[in-house]
């Protein structure tokens, strides 16, 4: 469905406009289905997006910073993030030993097992997404996306 319908617009639209109600459009109809699958897990994609960079670093401490750096929402309030996953027992926090004002993060082996849990649901989700693409169609998007977001 053309966004015009979706958006029951009678106005003609340019396509710079057409391109960042699209690409805002398409975010929402897949943040709201992200939203649904980790529900049952009581955590947001944003704390998601902090365990699987947790578990990235490979039993390896993260500090507040470097967690906001990979960040996919840059805007995040990575402390209070932290604070909620501590509080469910996903991440253990602890002053490093050499600079006390440096903050360490580890994932817990309950987030890990939330995230192998999670893992196969999140594929699918993804492949979801995908299923009316072929490969050649995939990466001509990815490349495009990447290609209109890098000015």
């Amino acid at each position: 469905m053309k966004i015009e319908e979706i958006l029951k617009s009678t106005v003609p639209m340019d396509n710079s406009k057409k391109i960042i109600l699209n690409v805002l459009y398409t975010q929402n109809v897949i943040t709201e289905n992200f939203n649904e699958l980790l529900k049952p897990y009581e955590i947001s994609g944003e704390q998601y997006n902090v365990l699987r960079i947790l578990r990235g670093q490979k039993g390896n401490p993260a500090n507040m910073c470097m967690i906001q750096e990979r960040m996919l929402a840059k805007t995040s309030n990575t402390t209070r993030l932290v604070d909620k996953l501590l509080l469910k027992d996903f991440v253990t926090r602890k002053v490093c030993t050499e600079n006390r004002r440096k903050i360490e993060v580890l994932i817990t082996q309950k987030g890990l097992d939330v995230l192998a849990t999670l893992d196969p649901k999140v594929i699918a989700h993804e492949q979801f997404f995908s299923k009316n693409l072929n490969t050649e169609e995939i990466n001509q998007l990815n490349q495009l996306l990447e290609k209109y977001r890098n000015q």
